[in-house]
């Protein structure tokens, strides 16, 4: 048997947790007890110290992924059927951007919760008036150098 790495997902790496009952080697020997091996749902849950549910859930997932399906899964939502839809982030932020009103003023403005507002603009990166250009009203973009004034001297 090999050990199995954690798929990442974007920036994020799973890890498991201290308490794991099971790494994903020994979830693996587990669903394998089961399915191949003939065990009882109950017999391996009490021989792995895990719940007759768990043992349960591994086995399905081997027969449905075989080793691929004994590694570590996102806890991330798939979807948020309740977010703010994109018309209403583009208002928000074009009132953010061009009237430079704070969440309240555009809850007020949209009829939308200072809350929410306030969430779009965290999300958005505008929930600073100091992160956008008082005469453009565009939002400021700074660069970083390796070295000091690199960007003004020719080599």
């Amino acid at each position: 048997m090999k050990l199995l790495k954690a798929p990442t997902h974007g920036s994020e790496v799973l890890v498991s947790h201290a308490n794991a009952a099971l790494t994903p080697r020994h979830r693996l020997r587990l669903a394998r007890a089961m399915v191949e091996d003939g065990w009882t749902i109950s017999y391996a849950a009490a021989v792995f110290n895990v719940s007759w549910p768990t043992a349960k859930r591994w086995a399905d997932r081997y027969r449905e992924a075989g080793e691929a399906g004994m590694t570590d899964r996102s806890s991330r939502p798939h979807s948020c059927p309740r977010r703010t839809p994109r018309p209403v982030v583009g208002k928000i932020v074009h009132l953010r951007w061009k009237k430079r009103l704070g969440p309240v003023a555009i809850a007020d403005r949209l009829g939308l919760a200072a809350s929410t507002v306030h969430a779009v603009l965290v999300r958005c990166r505008l929930n600073r008036l100091s992160h956008v250009d008082r005469a453009t009203g565009e939002p400021i973009r700074r660069y970083e150098r390796d070295a000091p004034a690199t960007c003004c001297t020719s080599m």
